[in-house]
């Protein structure tokens, strides 16, 4: 599956739903991931941003169906 941000299992801008979904993890898992790199780190919130600006959203491809 290709990376998309989520538009339905978003918290903030769908990034950490959007890569749980296409590895295959829940995405709980994958914002605990990020809230510890950004507590232990401090630089994965400025990689969170990044990722919102680079990857394209599930309702830019028309993959979002109600």
């Amino acid at each position: 599956m290709l990376l998309r941000r989520s538009i339905r299992d978003k918290k903030i801008a769908g990034v950490c739903g959007g890569m749980a979904r296409s590895m295959g993890l829940s995405s709980t898992s994958v914002r605990w991931f990020f809230v510890l790199l950004v507590l232990l780190f401090g630089m994965s919130g400025w990689v969170y941003l990044v990722l919102w600006a680079i990857i394209p959203s599930d309702e830019d491809h028309g993959e979002y169906k109600e």
